[in-house]
């Protein structure tokens, strides 16, 4: 859940279920799924993701 609530750890969902589950917590399973499905890795798929939030803070 870290991702969304910043409590630093990123496999715990806080017991709110991952987004690729109908959850509310962005975890890294998220980020694995995400990455599977659109044929690229788990890094890239965190690269994306951060520049598009880059975007979206500073403009």
């Amino acid at each position: 859940m870290c991702y969304n609530c910043g409590c630093g750890m990123p496999d715990d969902d806080m017991g709110k279920g991952t987004l690729s589950q109908g959850g509310a917590s962005l975890t890294e399973e998220d980020f694995d799924k995400m990455a599977k499905e659109w044929g690229m890795t788990k890094e890239e798929a965190k690269k994306h993701t951060l520049e598009e939030l880059k975007k979206q803070l500073e403009g």
